[in-house]
């Protein structure tokens, strides 16, 4: 009698049974669970920069608001207009949510509302209103906004307001009762402005801790992974990189944004800060980048190379971590970039490729990849560039 062959017991990560309700395959759990654990990577990532940005527009969003307020108030009261919205409105749309407020973009603003909001009343009280009236008063305050200033918002907001005074009733006011609201809220606004000038040094000093801790947490994804030779880990690192590209985008415009705005604003006094911060954002987008190419070459090296040479490279990864969460603390801080400095310079020193991976060049490849970045990050921390490729072991 022939026994029956023992059935090997089945590996829950290669399962392809057929799946009763779609007559395929199903996907293996293993490969479900990457993608779960991508998709909370990439959460995380979102909630923590729109934390980020919550915490960086908070208070300028409390004093718009007041002045909205303030500026109703005015027309309201002070004025006698019955619903004096257009007031809120234009100072609400001056000073918007952040605190890098130039006054000559916050004056363009009111010039703008202003002249749409009036361009708006004059043509609805000389020939009424439709979809003809509409066209013509919006093309109009759009051109005498580019006659005003070569400033884009202007023209737009001029266009923008003048569409929606021709397309609402009067409400209080007389004939130019929108235009003085509007005027009333650029004035509130404009006085804002000069009252409460803001330091735009704390949402850069923000955002860049945000995106530099990002570049740290990629680096601590890809040491993990090549420790434990993880393919799938390497790939989630990468996603991890991605996901930090928005907020990389926000720190680089907003310190591009707030230095122009210190050569002739009262903040011209923090320049040297705002500027190392600009410097500091473009230098960390760089070492992102080339922390992705060495996420993308880790995974195809894992596969075959030995786990014992890739080891000291895991440490090495590691340690270059704790060096850019260094330099994102210090850069949160504004001051003691030293600490961050001193670390990244014993990476730069470690990172020789005759000594990691000696005898393997796909190992010591990624030594040379790593050492890209950590030129980047030294010069974030203060270091000169020929001071930061000095700390580098020779060739």
């Amino acid at each position: 009698m022939t026994l029956p062959r023992p059935v090997p017991d089945a590996d829950p990560s290669t399962d392809r049974s057929p799946d009763p309700g779609t007559g395929g395959e199903r996907p293996a759990p293993a490969s479900r669970l990457a993608r779960a654990v991508v998709r909370r990577l990439v959460v995380r990532a979102r909630v923590r920069q729109g934390w980020s940005r919550v915490r960086g527009s908070f208070w300028p969003m409390v004093q718009a608001s007041l002045a909205a307020g303030a500026a109703y108030g005015i027309g309201r009261y002070v004025l006698g207009h019955e619903m004096p919205f257009f007031a809120a409105i234009a100072a609400w749309v001056c000073l918007g949510f952040s605190f890098e407020r130039d006054l000559r973009k916050v004056a363009e603003v009111a010039v703008g509302v202003a002249v749409g909001v009036g361009m708006g009343d004059l043509v609805v009280h000389l020939i009424g209103s439709g979809w003809w009236q509409l066209v013509s008063v919006m093309f109009v305050s759009a051109l005498i906004g580019r006659f005003i200033d070569r400033g884009a918002v202007l023209a737009s907001q001029a266009g923008t307001q003048a569409i929606v005074v021709a397309g609402l009733p009067i409400l209080s006011g007389g004939p130019f009762g929108r235009w003085t609201d509007a005027l009333t809220g650029g004035l509130v606004a404009l006085a804002v402005a000069l009252l409460t000038p803001g330091d735009p040094r704390r949402g850069l000093r923000t955002a860049g801790a945000t995106a530099t801790s990002a570049l740290a947490d990629t680096l601590r994804m890809i040491a993990t992974a090549l420790r434990e030779a993880d393919e799938e880990g390497l790939q989630a690192a990468l996603v991890r990189a991605r996901a930090a590209e928005p907020a990389l985008q926000d720190w680089m415009e907003s310190a591009h944004n707030a230095s122009d705005q210190a050569r002739v604003s009262v903040n011209r006094r923090h320049r040297d800060e705002i500027v190392r911060l600009e410097k500091q954002a473009v230098l960390v987008e760089r070492a992102m980048r080339s922390v992705r190419v060495l996420a993308r070459r880790a995974a195809v090296t894992v596969g075959h190379a030995d786990p014992a040479l890739l080891d000291p490279v895991a440490d090495l990864v590691e340690r270059y971590a704790v060096g850019v969460q260094e330099l994102a603390s210090a850069v949160s801080r504004g001051t003691g970039l030293g600490a961050a400095r001193a670390a990244l310079e014993e990476v730069g020193h470690a990172a020789d490729p005759h000594t990691l991976g000696a005898g393997a060049w796909e190992v010591q490849s990624l030594v040379m990849l790593l050492r890209s970045p950590v030129v980047d990050t030294l010069e974030a921390a203060g270091a000169t560039g020929q001071e930061a490729r000095a700390a580098l072991t020779e060739l």
